[in-house]
């Protein structure tokens, strides 16, 4: 044990969160959205990374902040943006309603805060998109209120430091009590952050390094040998497969046919190919029926496979091609190839369109 820490035995909880700040002091992370020590934190920045952060790792949000602060790098920008803007920026993370909630707290904060955050718990609550974890995370890091930010990481860390028994989600209110019961009252938001840190880092899933961890002494599921068998987590219950067909259609002069998704739902507000319904009874053989344009459709051999949250999908896709005076359907357009970067695709729906237009591609000329 290193010299000078406290033993199990008189750890007070003031002590742990002590140990846990020195911790932080020496190894945080520097990360685009979070301030430097002594800085004051945006709560912009914070708000943003945090909303993207959701279901998100921190290596895939990265680069798509650093471009979305260029392009939004004030919530007066982002509340001024056409919605297509903010979709198309947050195009390939996934989960597009926050996306849509992110546009309209901007809004909400400009029309009805003067463009500034509120700085507790309760009225952050209040704004669209916004939850416990990220009203807690928001008040603490930006305005350094003693606030639970409760996250994957957090309940790690939190269920193996108490050895706490019970599956989540259904333990999350006591895994709450115990960071608020550590909680120093001078360094909440640092010490929310070293939490994060500490189960991102030290506090891994798989083989985590407790020699390195500056809670190893309190720790009572190290203590037993099994903190990888924390948390507890209830089976998940994996739902059915959908199906469905994908149409991709080039026109002569190269564009493409898109539409765009109902603003509720799933994907909602984003750009796509025409499909069918996807479901989980979905019958290829009747693919023509939903085809957007009574056409001559190529169907690929492999299907396109996309796993969401609640279910897997799989869409088979239909190429074809159709002369340069096709008029779109009603509720579609035509979009060129040199503009199909601006249009918000779904990762799911840029995978299809690179299916189908490699397949509508002509072969190599032979030498």
């Amino acid at each position: 044990m290193a010299a000078g820490c406290a033993t199990s035995a008189d750890m007070t909880p003031k002590a742990r969160a002590a140990e846990l700040l020195a911790w932080y002091d020496r190894h945080r992370r520097a990360l685009p959205w979070r301030a430097r020590a002594g800085e004051r934190p945006d709560p912009y920045r914070v708000w943003a990374s945090e909303i993207m952060l959701q279901q998100t790792t921190v290596g895939a949000v990265k680069p798509y902040y650093e471009r979305f602060m260029a392009r939004f790098p004030t919530v007066k920008a982002l509340a001024e943006a056409p919605s297509e803007a903010v979709m198309q920026a947050w195009a390939g993370l996934g989960y597009y309603s926050r996306a849509r909630n992110l546009h309209a707290c901007a809004r909400v904060v400009m029309a009805e805060h003067r463009g500034r955050f509120p700085d507790t718990e309760e009225a952050l609550r209040a704004l669209p998109g916004i939850g416990a974890y990220t009203a807690g995370a928001v008040a603490a890091i930006a305005f350094d209120r003693p606030a639970a930010a409760v996250d994957g990481n957090v309940e790690r860390v939190m269920t193996r430091l108490f050895a706490i028994e019970d599956e989540l989600p259904g333990a999350r209110p006591l895994v709450r009590e115990r960071v608020l019961g550590l909680m120093p009252q001078d360094r909440p938001g640092d010490f929310a952050q070293a939490l994060m840190d500490l189960g991102a880092t030290i506090c891994t899933p798989r083989n985590p390094a407790c020699g390195l961890c500056p809670w190893r002494e309190p720790c009572r599921a190290r203590k037993a040998g099994t903190q990888e068998s924390f948390p507890r987590k209830a089976p998940k219950k994996a739902g059915a497969t959908r199906y469905g067909a994908a149409f991709v259609l080039a026109r002569a002069d190269g564009a493409l046919l898109l539409r765009t998704r109902p603003a509720k739902g799933l994907l909602g507000g984003m750009a796509e190919v025409p499909t069918s319904e996807w479901r989980a009874d979905y019958a290829l053989d009747g693919a023509a029926q939903d085809a957007p344009l009574p056409l001559r459709w190529q169907r690929l051999a492999q299907p396109v496979r996309h796993v969401f949250t609640h279910f897997p999908l799989e869409l088979s896709v239909l190429v074809g091609q159709a002369p340069v005076a096709t008029q779109a359907p009603r509720g579609m357009r035509f979009t060129p190839m040199a503009e199909l970067g601006e249009e918000p695709l779904p990762s799911l729906m840029r995978k299809v369109v690179e299916a189908g237009l490699a397949a509508l591609r002509p072969p190599p000329s032979a030498p």
